[in-house]
């Protein structure tokens, strides 16, 4: 037996390391295949999203002022009408100060933090992200100069598209416009009561007093917008070209109510989301998209998502209805709804809503797949869809194929997220960034000499516009990187706010991955 032992010895020891190299084998194309799925690194992504909306500014810039190609901008907003209104954010490559993309922005990055804040804060960057927020609501509190009035929008879009200049040179009208009792406003007093509500919640614990003062804003901005009803773009005609509210003030309302109760857990404002629920809209909206315009399915999201706790029983018949809404939403963009209704999808699968500027629709879609796919797991169901069960793991996963197209996953191997991945947008439509900076050119570029000197030209922007979302490709996944092309390669702050929330779950989901195969190899070991 002794011989026969020592002579199957080699045989065990060939078949040993045959599985040996076969396991490794496999566990290399695990690996691989994973590397070609999963190769994006999402805590740069988030550092680089946050960094975008300091190049945005505008206004006087702090000593801590990342994005060194800006400089001080619009240091005279408002004085024409007597007001200050410095501050703020460009919406995208010009320089007017649009008030409702603006608030929306601000909601979705204030959304972003009291969801992921623990993320956030764990990669260093919840400071940014807080800072980002409160450049925003600053601007808010200037422009919200009594009860009843809201300064609109600073600047006129049509001078503005006029010239192609830098912000630090601008020659264009800083004319600031209003909403008041004679010239109402509804959706946006309403998305800016939401942005000042979700902010007042992100700055509940680091600074109270500021988040009292936010809180008493956007109840004043609220009780305004539901009394003097009326849609902003008939009051301002001047908004109509560029921000026109198409789906009316009806959502804003109920959004701005939402968040609200949210901030301050008084009943008056969830009676008012579940009173005003049919009347204003709530329940009759079926929506394939989420944006600065259209607020229904974030509004019916966070209403279904109350229905798991017992103070709300009272109020459950209305609550399923808003959940059965937020369902159709959520069903359409994962291709489960019957009758046409799902949204769709280039050859290589990003969700196409419009021509302009779609990448607003894919990251806010891929937000409230994400937090909603978190609360499906927290309350232990799945997404009931007509054409199938839908669990919390693969709504989050294709949230993450979106982001991993965005990232560079996709037919034209470019990142949409500019100065992300080795190929990404170099000639943004943006004014600021394809003009040499003003810190390294200070000479004055007037307002046609930009568009002589520096808008038709083929080389890259002088300045890379890091964190910007693009508006991206074509319903063929076809892109072209031309700095006329604007429908394509202008970016806008909306577009990358909602990022901010998904890149820090996608952080959660990597770390958790890598938890578990620890867990896995040790277990192993023990064996």
């Amino acid at each position: 037996m002794t011989v026969m032992d020592h002579r199957h010895k080699p045989c065990h020891f060939l078949l040993l390391l045959l599985l040996l190299i076969t396991v490794f084998s496999a566990v290399l194309a695990d690996v691989s295949s994973e590397t070609d799925v999963g190769r994006f690194d999402y805590g740069e992504a988030l550092s680089k999203s946050l960094l975008y909306f300091e190049a945005q500014r505008s206004g006087r810039l702090p000593y801590n002022q990342r994005v060194t190609w800006r400089d001080h901008s619009g240091l005279t907003d408002g004085l024409e009408q007597g007001v200050d209104l410095v501050g703020g954010y460009h919406d995208a490559g010009d320089h007017v100060k649009f008030g409702l993309p603006m608030a929306f922005t601000v909601t979705m990055l204030s959304w972003s933090v009291i969801e992921y804040g623990d993320t956030l804060a764990s990669t260093g960057e919840l400071s940014h992200a807080l800072e980002a927020i409160k450049w925003g609501t600053d601007y808010f509190i200037k422009a919200h100069t009594s009860p009843n009035v809201l300064w609109a929008e600073v600047g006129d879009g049509d001078t503005d598209h006029y010239c192609w200049q830098r912000p630090e040179d601008m020659t264009t009208s800083r004319r600031a416009f209003k909403i008041d009792e004679n010239n109402p406003g509804s959706d946006i007093a309403g998305e800016t009561a939401a942005a000042m509500a979700a902010a007042s919640i992100v700055f509940r614990s680091t600074n109270p007093h500021y988040s009292h003062l936010l809180l008493h804003h956007a109840q004043q901005l609220f009780g305004f917008g539901d009394k003097y009803r009326g849609k902003y773009d008939e009051s301002l005609k001047v908004v109509k070209s560029y921000y026109a509210s198409v789906s009316g003030y009806m959502d804003e309302l109920l959004w701005g109510a939402t968040w609200l109760y949210r901030a301050t857990d008084n009943e008056h404002y969830m009676s008012y989301v579940v009173d005003m629920a049919h009347q204003l809209g709530g329940l009759s909206w079926a929506m394939s998209e989420f944006s600065w315009d259209v607020k229904y399915a974030g509004v019916q999201l966070l209403a279904s998502m109350l229905l798991k706790e017992e103070k709300h029983k009272q109020h459950s018949k209305v609550l399923q209805q808003y959940k059965s809404k937020a369902d159709h939403y959520l069903c359409s963009i994962l291709n489960k709804n019957i009758n046409g209704t799902n949204v769709q999808r280039t050859p290589a699968g990003l969700l196409y809503v419009r021509q302009w500027n779609n990448m607003q629709y894919v990251s806010t879609a891929s937000f409230l797949l994400t937090v909603y796919s978190d609360h499906l797991r927290k309350s232990n169901t799945d997404l009931e869809c007509h054409e199938g069960t839908v669990t919390p793991d693969e709504m989050l996963g294709f949230a993450k194929s979106q982001i991993d197209y965005i990232l560079g996953s996709n037919p034209m191997e470019t990142s949409y997220l500019v100065g992300y991945g080795p190929k990404y947008p170099t000639r943004v439509h943006h004014r600021g960034a394809s003009i040499a900076s003003f810190k390294e050119h200070k000479g004055f570029i007037g307002c046609t000499q930009g568009y002589d000197n520096w808008y038709g030209r083929s080389e890259p922007n002088p300045s890379v516009l890091v964190g910007a979302l693009v508006g991206g490709p074509d319903e063929q996944d076809e892109f072209d990187d031309r700095r006329d092309n604007y429908v394509q390669t202008e970016a806008c702050t909306y577009n990358t706010a909602p990022l901010v929330g998904v890149f820090a779950r996608l952080i959660e989901l990597e770390e958790q991955k890598l938890e578990e195969e620890d867990v896995s190899l040790v277990a192993t070991y023990k064996r």
